[in-house]
């Protein structure tokens, strides 16, 4: 009898544990949709070799927006913007010979801005920077 309740047991708990990991690759199947959402939204692709004036047009930028710039790391292509209650951190990397990924992370408070119309609205305003850059307008 006793032997018995231990088999039982023993299946039990072998049954909730296969049952616990089908749940979590689900969640993890998800997660991992979500956060290729969240990084098309965040991530554009520009067709410059330029690196350094990027990185420059993402700070004329930040700085248009009425952010306060907080951090520089041009070696690394990071600038890291913020105004109240918002933090904008923008990755400028390389991207094969003649073309640059930025990436957006928008933080409101503590909490990651998911909303495309603000990366929509930083996004259009660096093409414009990158534009007059590149035409030479001051």
């Amino acid at each position: 009898m006793r032997t018995r309740l231990v088999v039982i047991g023993l299946c039990v708990t072998i049954g909730l544990f296969v049952a616990g990991c089908v749940g979590l690759n689900e969640r993890v199947l998800d997660n991992k949709t979500e956060t290729l959402r969240a990084r098309s939204i965040q991530t554009r692709v520009f067709d410059t070799a330029d690196r350094d004036r990027t990185t420059r047009d993402v700070i004329a930028t930040l700085t248009d927006l009425g952010f306060w710039i907080e951090k520089v790391d041009a070696p690394l292509g990071v600038v890291k913007g913020s105004k109240p209650g918002l933090t904008l951190t923008v990755v400028v990397s390389p991207r094969g010979a003649g073309q640059v990924v930025v990436r957006a992370n928008a933080q409101h408070q503590m909490s990651a801005v998911e909303d495309p119309e603000a990366y929509q609205r930083f996004f259009a305003a660096l093409e414009k920077a990158m534009f007059l850059t590149a035409h030479q307008v001051e």
